[in-house]
């Protein structure tokens, strides 16, 4: 896996369309999630954006 690839073309997303590519994360983690509640990889990825929240968050609110 290119990550850097990866990390350019997230970059090359339109502004207004990063929402809807998070929401196909989270998505398809979801369904992983419904078909196992134990995976793994699932829920690294909710905790991993559980903290990806807060963090953007406590920021924005030490911003103002």
């Amino acid at each position: 896996m290119n990550t850097a690839q990866i990390w350019d073309n997230l970059g090359s997303v339109p502004e207004a369309e990063l929402a809807h590519v998070l929401t196909r994360l989270f998505a398809l983690y979801e369904a992983r999630l419904q078909q196992n509640p134990n995976d793994p990889e699932a829920l690294h990825f909710f905790s991993s954006l559980d903290l990806a929240i807060t963090q953007t968050c406590q920021c924005n609110s030490n911003r103002r």
